[in-house]
């Protein structure tokens, strides 16, 4: 049988205080946590649809004994395990560079020290990038980036979360950036090579839009269309598939921790889009868009993906200091 083109899955693994710090939520320093049942339920998902993905391991976490029995376990399955940055500031891009490495090494080491595995893989915490953190990420022997989010809508998230979050003058100013601008939609959907000052490249894996449109169809995106309609999300979904199948785009799908969990167990998130939706029926959508996502595509981690992406030897350069 034919080999079907591949696409990416991974979990950005967002812990409850991220979400609280990132929303200026008081409480968030005492680390509360839901890993300890939220990865045995995701895992057991994974297995059931016969899923390798990639999590991407916020360090903090990774330090905190609390966390590490349930953090063990996405190794002992067999899943890509990435970096996701040590204090999850989705400000990381306006670090020096010696503050990037030191969140780099950091959370590396503390990832190794837990599950054995050092990362070689990369993403910003909100999609946080700099020309910086991919020269620290090409000298520590990182294979890849998986940063960049290609949508014009990054100014309406930030307009957003600047409504709905408890932010001092000084907070809104240090996250004035937060989902970057439009020129984020003019960045390929396809992954790509970027050209380095030292002479360097390395391999980038943007989370996927729809190419043309460059709307959102991670299931975050989808979990929300739900609440209106299932019929249209599932529409969404394979119009986004289409797009990509035409235009030769292997997606990099992206999932999150609230994409399985709900008001119910965690309140003091209930404020996130979709967190009146059941877990239940979370998991049903999963299991839909996996389904359909695996008509087309085969289901592969990020480093798996990154390797057959490499060796084909026709992707675009670009410039990590366009501008």
């Amino acid at each position: 049988m034919k080999r079907q083109p591949l696409a990416s899955i991974s979990l950005d693994l967002d812990n409850q205080w991220s979400y609280m710090k990132t929303h200026g939520d008081s409480g968030w320093k005492e680390y509360p946590s839901y890993l300890n049942f939220l990865i045995p339920n995701v895992l057991d998902l994974l297995e059931k649809s016969k899923l390798k993905i990639t999590f991407f391991i916020v360090g903090q976490d990774a330090a905190l004994e609390k966390n590490q029995d349930a953090l063990k376990l996405i190794s002992e399955k067999g899943h890509e395990i990435g970096n996701h940055s040590f204090h999850h500031e989705p400000w990381l891009r306006c670090y020096e560079k010696n503050q990037i490495e030191d969140e780099i090494l950091k959370t590396e080491n503390h990832i190794i020290a837990v599950t054995g595995q050092k990362p070689i893989g990369f993403r910003g915490p909100g999609f946080a990038w700099s020309p910086a953190l991919f020269e620290v990420l090409s000298e520590k022997g990182y294979i890849y980036d998986a940063s960049t989010f290609p949508t014009f809508l990054g100014p309406l998230a930030r307009l957003y979360y600047f409504w709905k979050a408890k932010l001092t003058d000084d907070e809104k100013e240090q996250r004035k950036e937060l989902f970057g601008g439009l020129r984020e939609g003019f960045r390929s959907v396809k992954s790509y090579f970027w050209q380095l000052d030292s002479g360097n490249q390395l391999l980038e894996i943007p989370v996927t839009t729809m190419p043309f449109i460059k709307v959102p169809f991670h299931l975050s995106y989808l979990l929300y269309i739900s609440q209106y309609s299932v019929k249209l999300m599932k529409l969404y979904l394979k119009t986004a598939l289409f797009l990509c199948r035409i235009t030769k785009t292997e997606p990099s799908f992206l999932l999150h921790p609230l994409d399985f969990l709900d008001a119910s167990q965690i309140p003091e998130l209930s404020f996130f889009p979709g967190m009146r939706i059941n877990r239940e029926k979370k998991t049903e959508i999963f299991q839909s868009t996996i389904n359909m996502i695996s008509k087309y595509f085969d289901l592969v981690d990020m480093s798996t993906y990154a390797q057959s992406t490499s060796q084909k030897g026709n992707l675009k350069v670009f410039s990590a200091n366009p501008y």
